[in-house]
């Protein structure tokens, strides 16, 4: 018999750690419809939870992702704060995207093959009589409650069977950032031999676009922290450059023999980020899903418009890229990058270690036991 509450991490409104409550007398959630419940067995934890708690997605807000303001958040009120979509979340809300876990009931809409199985749940939810309508479509964990609880929902169609000898918390890694990493890469178009400059690449989105990139016979480049070369070196990475270099095209040609590349891969954005666009050679293709350090950027519109250079955000995924994402999982074509896991009642704790930036991978709540 089902439990009628559970223990989950709850959001109460923008702002600090303080914001995080957690409960063990939660209402469980009912399926209606085509919907599924699922025990989570393990949830990832991304940039998106803090970036949304601290209302970083306001226009008003300047400055990157600190440890200092991602504890702290930045003191807006709700009206002034937004998600990931510009218009607000509502609270209370449980965040987490990146479930992996076990059906356990059905909506009375949903099919009953889902029983039982093991799945991973596609983040973006749709309107699937209009799937390919950006506008209409929200995010799991932001618009909607997700897995940081012992149990939650989803809409069928966004349940996905998985066939794995990977644990809960490896399958946990991939969801956000892998798919991220994907459509960045299909964004930009990138394609076998061509040399794709992936700044971040020891967080999550990062070692996914170093993966992603491999996979597909491109030539990724990194840069990261000096402690985290031997780390990132050893999941594909061609070469590793220095997070701050003096001379970035430099630094790139005593690396790979050029100082140019075809793609650059961009989550960082911040003040190295002029640099990061005189090292794109003529044609050649920036895209770019985050900005940790700064979203505020300086641009020459004359080296964009001289250089012929195409310039692409990728948020929002087209439907079935996640079916995808999960074929490229059975078949090992990737591999999870699990820099450590968290009980649900430390979810507080997680955040602070994660903003520490000290990690190489990917974060993981475990909400069992």
């Amino acid at each position: 018999m089902i439990q009628k509450r559970m223990r989950a991490m709850v959001l109460t409104g923008y702002g600090g750690l303080e914001k995080l409550e957690y409960r063990e007398d939660w209402p469980l959630p009912t399926p209606h419809g085509d919907e599924v419940l699922i025990e989570v067995g393990a949830c990832g934890m991304n940039n998106t939870d803090i970036n949304t708690r601290i209302g970083w997605y306001s226009k008003s807000v300047t400055e990157g992702t600190t440890a200092e303001r991602g504890e702290t958040g930045f003191g807006l009120e709700r009206e002034a704060a937004s998600g990931w979509g510009g218009n607000g979340i509502s609270f209370p809300r449980i965040q987490g995207a990146d479930v992996c876990g076990r059906v356990i009931a059905l909506g009375s809409g949903a099919p009953e093959a889902l029983m039982g199985k093991r799945v991973l749940v596609d983040t973006w939810l749709r309107d699937w009589s209009d799937p390919d309508n950006v506008d209409k479509c929200r995010y799991f964990g932001s618009e909607t409650d997700g897995g940081f609880a012992e149990y939650t929902k989803a809409p069928a169609k966004n349940v996905h069977p998985i066939e794995s000898d990977f644990s809960d918390a490896e399958l946990a890694t991939f969801a956000t950032s892998s798919i991220t990493a994907e459509n960045m890469l299909r964004r930009a178009g990138v394609k076998a031999d061509e040399v794709v400059l992936v700044p971040g690449a020891s967080g999550g989105v990062g070692s996914a676009l170093i993966q992603l990139a491999r996979r597909r016979g491109a030539i990724p480049v990194a840069i990261c922290a000096e402690t985290k070369v031997d780390q990132v070196r050893s999941i594909g990475a061609e070469a590793v450059l220095p997070r701050s270099p003096d001379n970035l095209p430099a630094a790139l040609e005593a690396a790979i023999g050029k100082p140019q590349v075809e793609v650059v891969a961009d989550v960082v954005g911040g003040t190295l980020w002029p640099q990061l666009i005189d090292c794109l050679r003529r044609g050649g293709r920036y895209t770019c899903s985050g900005a940790i350090a700064g979203p505020i950027v300086e641009f020459d519109l004359r080296t964009f418009y001289l250089n012929d250079l195409t310039l692409t955000g990728a948020t929002t995924i087209p439907p079935g890229l996640f079916a995808d994402l999960v074929g490229y999982i059975e078949r090992k074509e990737i591999k999870p990058l699990l820099a450590g896991t968290w009980p649900l009642e430390s979810l507080r704790e997680a955040q602070t270690a994660f903003l520490k930036k000290q990690h190489v991978g990917n974060f993981v709540i475990n909400p069992v036991g």
